[in-house]
């Protein structure tokens, strides 16, 4: 298998774990606001709005459950806090919600795992 074609399987795979943590949030009650939210700072897999709180959502979907939680890097959370704000600068409906940021781990034949206020 070349490299172009497991960078597509691996996209799909993703695109398929964030369905799932959408799913997953809205049978929690969330409502989903965006998903693949690209901004010109960074992605933000998915944000999501419970009452009063506005939570960006990343999503790590691995073979098991402890690849997937050592999966987010430093790097990796400032790029959505810039990407999150640069969201809000454009939402001003949503720029007065708390905000919070969350990781959904994704791993076969298991429920997600939802870590709220991850960092």
């Amino acid at each position: 298998m070349s490299r172009a074609e497991r960078g597509r399987l691996a996209r799909g795979f993703g695109k398929r774990a964030e369905g799932w943590a959408a799913l997953y949030l809205t049978l929690k009650r969330y409502r989903i606001v965006a998903r693949g939210m690209r901004t010109p700072v960074g992605e933000i897999d998915l944000i999501a709005r419970r009452g009063h709180i506005l939570v960006f959502v990343e999503v790590k979907a691995r073979p098991d459950l402890m690849l997937a939680s050592d999966a987010l890097r430093a790097d990796q959370q400032r790029r959505i806090i810039r990407a999150g704000e640069w969201f809000l600068a454009r939402r001003a409906d949503l720029a007065l919600l708390d905000r919070r940021y969350d990781v959904v781990l994704i791993t076969p034949w298991r429920l997600p795992i939802h870590l709220t206020g991850a960092w």
